[in-house]
């Protein structure tokens, strides 16, 4: 259907405490791939879900033209669902077989229609989606995380839907299984709205759509476009500030010289009229039309005034907050070729035997492995909470971090404030607050328990804690750090990273993430070996 689209009228959404989320939002979405951007907390999976209908607005509607399709984020789905109820064909296949043992019920054949060639249809979707080996009579509770997302898919797919929404669906798929989706989304011909993190998926769309203060702007081409649309509005709004800053500047000159010229003709018309004796009620009147006059020159002068200030308001409203760390972290710094870990034979269970793994100096590691090869169980290994089965472990002198998925380094119910304390008791605490102004947490911010805070915001606590711990730490660890998290929290963590001079290792799957933390060494876990892989 080519003109499958998306029609959002008025929309108003708030949630049960009354706290907004949308408020008149009108928006179309036209056939083709879109891609939604917006900060953590703005609203995308909430409209998404608004749009397929399991939430229900509070005021305007919503229109799809054609079937619908939903990828949620968290798929509503039980550990004891077979792989085919999943895809939603379990009942018409049982009705297949019965029919095929001899079965000639009339229900079977209702429940079939023309769907006589279901089984096969399913068995290619699957293959497209890499997981062809899954039996259809397999429990879900015995398959990844990965594998879960890419069977969610496979039943929209199923439905042959005209307008497909999917809510982050590169989290916890392995870089394989991404090129798969990406396969696939290449070939779509519907409307498409995407919620995502992933660049590279991004860069795959055909316009972005930008989630600001419950409004939605869109962009012509993909991420890597909108990023320089982005940058070129930004280098306006400067411009506009830096000029709009020199006139209210001029203004006030202005405005001061005016008033001081007004006081020195007062002063001397004053003068005068007292040595030409005049009479005084003359004298009154020539004082006060001169107050006049300079009251009305000094009206026109604040109202101009005025004018360029609000000139200047709106030109910083204008400009983005990209709300950037920067960071120096000299204390972090590792010797080139300092041993940091040595892990020779080591064996987990069955998932790797014989693993040899050194990590030496400043180095930056990327892990790769399928989904379930174990990534996470060696990053534990490596830092010491999980002991091997057997081989032999040497670290050196020096705190390793290990920030897991979950992020539950913190303790939540302490604050921002409290936690930093904790991990570094010698700073003062002036210091403590100017630290967490740079990772974003001014004010009444920093004094938030970290059980509130978003995806986003725990990550920033998190390696504030991290980095400025005593001692500093000198590896890092780093599992799936970029899952869950909006871009511009993608874009803080990868500038905390470049800002760290020790080592890490960093299991990620976003490629671009990758680049942009100089990744100089990279290795994958496959098969229970630990192989050297190709950078870049």
């Amino acid at each position: 259907m080519p003109d499958a689209g998306i029609v959002v009228s008025a929309l108003s959404f708030a949630w049960p405490d009354d706290t907004p989320v949308f408020d008149g939002l009108s928006v179309t979405v036209p056939s083709g791939r879109t891609g939604l951007v917006a900060p953590n907390g703005a609203g995308k999976s909430t409209l998404l879900k608004l749009i397929a209908g399991t939430l229900t607005p509070t005021g305007g509607s919503v229109s799809v033209d054609g079937v619908l399709g939903h990828l949620p984020q968290d798929l509503p789905l039980t550990a004891e669902l077979t792989v085919a109820e999943v895809l939603g064909v379990a009942d018409v296949l049982r009705a297949i077989a019965a029919v095929e043992s001899g079965d000639v019920d009339e229900e079977h054949f209702t429940v079939i229609g023309t769907d006589w060639d279901l089984e096969e249809r399913t068995r290619a979707q699957l293959d497209r989606l890499g997981l062809g080996d899954l039996a259809l009579d397999r429990r879900l509770g015995t398959l990844s995380g990965g594998q879960i997302i890419s069977l969610g898919l496979a039943a929209q797919l199923l439905r042959q839907p005209d307008v497909l929404l999917l809510d982050e669906p590169t989290n916890n798929l392995d870089l394989e299984a991404r090129h798969r989706l990406y396969d696939v989304l290449d070939d779509w011909r519907g409307c498409l709205l995407v919620v995502s993190h992933d660049r590279a998926l991004l860069d795959r769309m055909d316009r972005i759509a930008e989630l600001d203060g419950g409004e939605i702007r869109f962009y012509g081409g993909n991420f890597s476009e909108y990023e320089e649309a982005v940058a070129a509005e930004r280098e306006v709004a400067e411009k506009n500030i830096r000029s709009a800053e020199q006139e209210v500047r001029r203004e006030k000159r202005e405005m001061q010289q005016a008033r001081e010229r007004a006081a020195r003709r007062a002063s001397n018309a004053q003068r005068n009229l007292s040595s030409a004796g005049l009479p005084r009620i003359f004298a009154g009147n020539m004082k006060r039309n001169a107050e006049v006059t300079a009251a009305k020159a000094d009206g026109t002068h604040a109202a101009r005034l005025s004018a360029a200030r609000t000139r200047l308001d709106q030109a910083e409203r204008a400009l983005r907050d990209e709300q950037k760390i920067s960071l120096e972290l000299p204390q972090t710094a590792v010797p080139a070729g300092r041993t940091l870990f040595l892990g020779t034979g080591l064996r987990v269970r069955d998932l790797f035997d014989g693993v040899d793994l050194a990590i030496r100096g400043p180095e930056r590691i990327a892990l790769a492995a399928p989904n379930g090869a174990g990534k996470s169980t060696l990053l534990r290994v490596v830092h010491g909470s999980l002991a091997p089965d057997s081989g032999e472990v040497k670290r050196a002198d020096g705190r390793v971090a290990y920030l897991s998925q979950r992020l539950d380094l913190l303790d939540d119910a302490r604050t921002v404030a409290e936690n930093l304390a904790a991990f570094a008791p010698a700073l003062p605490p002036a210091e403590r607050m100017n630290l967490l102004a740079r990772f974003l947490f001014r004010g009444p911010r920093a004094h938030l328990p970290v059980g509130v805070l978003s995806g986003g915001e725990r990550l920033r606590a998190t390696l504030a804690c991290v980095l400025f711990a005593e001692p500093a730490p000198q590896l890092l660890l780093l599992d799936e750090p970029t899952n869950n998290l909006d871009l511009i929290s993608a874009g803080q963590l990868e500038s905390a990273l470049n800002a760290y001079q020790g080592a890490f290792v960093v299991v990620s799957h976003d490629e671009r993430f990758l680049n942009e933390v100089r990744i100089d060494r990279r290795l994958r876990l496959d098969n229970g070996k630990l192989l050297e892989a190709g950078n870049g």
